[in-house]
């Protein structure tokens, strides 16, 4: 398949699209912070639904003002990408409303945790720093909070935090876009993005180790 756009153009639209959001990249780093201090605090009543109304923000802004206004004048199916972020943003903010009581955000010893923590690590840290490794600059490449791709990798290390039946349904556009997102990345090859791989497939064992410990009715 090919992309109607190369690699110049894509980083053409990172460099105007973060120059024209200055400095909401910092806005997005502090509500990333709120959401993972709200998890670390430990259970309270307010946890999920101030991690559920970040990550509908995140995905919203992505939604709105990446794919829709930015991206799409270069790649028309920018507009699908559009209605997915904001049908998350709009799934995530559901749930910080209705916050079900089976839902909870939590640190518990096993792999989960570890692979959740890690993951959210390298979506606000070194995902920037490959970045920067890689020649793109920091302000004209993806940005943690405002660009897609580490946007996803740090919902879906905050997902692996999360227990309960409904998980599912949250992770569905995710897992959609780590398949979007990793083709373009190999494309491109963006390589700070194959991480987005590699937690889309952590997310799946994830998931799937969850529903085989349900009692099967």
């Amino acid at each position: 398949m090919n992309l109607p756009f190369g690699v110049e153009q894509f980083f053409a639209v990172f460099a105007a699209y973060n120059s024209a959001i200055w400095p909401f990249q910092i806005v997005a780093y502090v509500l990333g912070a709120f959401a993972v201090g709200a998890v670390l605090s430990g259970r309270s009543p307010a946890c999920e639904r101030i991690v559920f109304a970040v990550l509908s923000l995140l995905w919203a802004w992505n939604g709105v003002a990446y794919h829709l206004l930015f991206f799409s004048p270069v790649n028309p199916v920018a507009k699908v990408f559009a209605g997915l972020f904001i049908a998350q943003a709009a799934l995530f903010a559901m749930y910080a409303v209705i916050a079900p009581p089976e839902l909870r955000f939590e640190l518990r010893s096993g792999w989960h945790s570890i692979a959740g923590l890690a993951l959210i690590l390298y979506s606000a840290l070194v995902y920037e720093i490959l970045g920067v490794m890689a020649g793109h600059g920091l302000m004209n490449g993806p940005l943690f909070g405002v660009a897609p791709c580490p946007s996803t990798i740090f919902t879906i290390g905050l997902l692996l935090l999360l227990r309960g039946r409904s998980v599912l349904p949250l992770s569905v556009i995710p897992v959609i876009w780590v398949l979007i997102g990793t083709g373009a990345a190999l494309m491109l090859q963006v390589r700070e993005d194959f991480g987005l791989a590699i937690a889309g497939l952590v997310l799946g064992v994830s998931l799937a180790s969850d529903w085989l410990r349900r009692p099967q009715s």
